[in-house]
């Protein structure tokens, strides 16, 4: 009863016998009987009060509450109860996400790294009805999280995420080829690669290309973002024994033509991320280019009140047949 907008009166018509309730009251209180005493003086009596006689004419007023109880309950309040059905044919997206030690180097607020995270993270809060999926790669790659609908443990997994877990190195084709077995018994018409890199693959057994292969007999599309600022950049260069790393100005170097011909191969699209904020619109771009197709049915079913007014009506009437009978009693007739 909180949301007094969700409530509607089944029989409204019964509700304009509350405003006859005062003129109830005012002919009750004419037709009282008092019984007549004839006082030559009242002096004797005194000017003090009891309780009993101070409670007394709230006893109508009673009365008056009870029968509005009565009325309101006769009205039979309702609670709007609203259900919605969502159909979605979702889509499965897999982020392949390159977490090479370049992944640090600091172009971007924090690194390059946290800002992935976070505009990923983001975008998993967008998709509240498709499976999504997330692949690391550096020397090699593993599936961190495959594909759920269970977006608050993957984005946990998303906020664990560090350089330095895998080998150094930079497997693109490796990190592609792990995103397409995800998806590969997926029976969704929609399936969507996004792989983030910033560099050049350098590693791998599995050739980006024949990766690309496997996408397009899946009719997977791959959405491909080279991420790092144009020219140089604050990077690490070597890792020292403690296990932190030393940075320093380094030309960046992203492999464009091989994004570009990764994501063209499978009618996808490629992106330039240059810092968060560009990288935040991509991935806004892409939400809106990839959407879910919802059907919405919704269902309004009504919750019956009037047995809580009904209840309040027969407990203030047993009040006031008690106080009438015991503490309140009067010679009123």
């Amino acid at each position: 009863m909180s949301d007094l907008s969700s409530i509607i009166f089944a029989q409204a018509w019964v509700l304009l016998l509350l405003p006859l309730l005062p003129f109830l009251w005012y002919w009750r209180k004419r037709t009282l009987y008092y019984a007549d005493l004839e006082l030559s003086s009242t002096a004797g009596l005194g000017q003090t009060q009891s309780w009993r006689s101070r409670l007394r004419p709230f006893l109508p007023w009673l009365q008056i509450l009870v029968l509005a109880m009565l009325i309101l309950a006769l009205a039979r309040p309702q609670k709007i109860l609203v259900k919605e059905n969502i159909k979605a044919d979702g889509i499965d997206i897999v982020v392949a996400l390159d977490v090479s030690s370049s992944m640090l180097a600091r172009d971007f607020k924090e690194d390059r790294l946290d800002a992935s995270k976070r505009v990923v993270q983001s975008f998993v809060d967008q998709r509240p009805y498709d499976r999504l999926g997330l692949v690391l790669f550096a020397g090699r790659s593993y599936t961190q999280c495959p594909l759920t609908t269970d977006h608050g443990m993957l984005k946990q997994l998303i906020s664990r995420v560090e350089c330095g877990l895998i080998e150094e190195g930079t497997a693109i084709g490796m990190g592609l080829a792990n995103a397409v077995r995800r998806l590969q018994k997926s029976q969704v018409k929609s399936k969507v690669i996004i792989l983030l890199t910033d560099g050049v693959n350098n590693a791998g057994r599995i050739p980006p290309l024949q990766a690309v292969e496997a996408a397009k007999k899946l009719g997977i599309k791959v959405y491909t973002i080279g991420v790092g600022t144009r020219g140089r950049a604050l990077a690490p260069i070597y890792r020292k024994a403690n296990g932190s790393f030393v940075f320093s100005p380094t030309e960046v170097e992203i492999d464009e033509t091989l994004l570009q011909q990764i994501a063209q191969s499978t009618n996808g699209l490629y992106f330039r991320a240059t810092d968060e904020k560009s990288l935040e619109k991509i991935y806004a771009q892409i939400d809106k280019l990839e959407r879910s197709k919802i059907e919405k049915e919704t269902f309004t079913r009504h919750k019956e009140l009037y047995h809580f007014f009904l209840f309040l009506a027969v407990f203030m009437l047993l009040i006031h047949l008690i106080l009438q009978q015991t503490v309140l009693r009067s010679i009123v007739q």
